[in-house]
């Protein structure tokens, strides 16, 4: 993908150059690294871009010729999407300041994870309340302020069975996905807004045992998707992307304590 960035690679030849199955590709790309294949395309295609206007290139057509695109106006627009400004005013003034850049990813940048097998299992419907919430895959900084937010609102949430507490990874495209902390409740149970009911479907589990601090469970999920369910015999079940299971021992205020990862399997 860095050599051929510039090009219009498809996901069916990406696929191929992995040896995976393009859904399974599409998947595994944003959990390992943050971004979607075509937002990580086209962010490296925009800011070589951005790094040619800010040393002074000679026209803008000509960048936005290089970096794919067939028009001026296209160009710019997906610019101005991706930075926030024209390519003009980035040329202008000749710096990169206050850019979002996309780097190329440095692949032993990544925190190795020592998986352990994980424990398959069986596990009926679970009911919860929760926060439902949207956010970017490159930068899912705002899941501390959800959880912030979600926290006070389980003293006054009805039918609430004690003990753990859910994190639940749903659809994922855009370069988005969506995220809701929640509690496990009866199936009784009334759920006023700013909360809402949501299930995690009877199936069986692949579930994984997290080390360390919560703020690596990314580098968890790399592992799980980039190394064992490639290398096993299960199939990822359709529906949510995955569950964090967090005990009752896990303290919020440290980050540490039990914290699995909940993968749906095929049966």
């Amino acid at each position: 993908m860095e050599s051929r960035f510039p090009e219009d690679i498809g996901l069916d030849e990406l696929a191929r150059s992995t040896g995976l199955a393009p859904t399974y590709l599409s998947r595994m790309f944003p959990l390992a690294t943050g971004y979607t294949i075509s937002g990580y395309l086209r962010g490296r295609r925009l800011t070589e871009a951005a790094k040619a206007l800010a040393d002074g290139a000679p026209d803008i057509l000509s960048v936005a010729l290089d970096a794919g695109y067939g028009s001026h106006e296209a160009f710019t627009r997906a610019f101005r999407e991706q930075f926030g400004l024209t390519p003009d005013t980035v040329r202008k003034r000749r710096s990169l300041d206050h850019l979002n850049l996309v780097e190329a990813l440095r692949m032993e940048a990544a925190i190795n994870i020592e998986l352990d097998p994980p424990r398959i299992e069986k596990m009926p419907t679970i009911r919860l309340a929760a926060l439902p919430g949207r956010h970017d895959l490159n930068n899912p900084s705002g899941i501390p302020a959800q959880w912030n937010s979600f926290g006070p609102l389980v003293p006054g949430i009805e039918g609430v069975i004690p003990g753990a507490a859910y994190g639940v990874v749903g659809d994922m495209t855009d370069g988005q996905f969506d995220y809701a902390p929640g509690v496990q409740i009866t199936p009784d149970a009334t759920v006023l807004s700013p909360l809402t009911v949501m299930t995690i479907p009877a199936r069986k589990w692949a579930r994984f045992t997290h080390k360390g601090h919560v703020s690596n469970v990314r580098a968890t999920c790399a592992a799980i998707y980039g190394d064992w369910l490639p290398n096993s015999n299960a199939e990822q079940a359709e529906g949510l992307s995955f569950v964090e299971y967090y005990g009752p021992d896990f303290d919020p205020r440290t980050g540490h304590g039990t914290i699995e990862i909940w993968v749906g399997l095929k049966d």
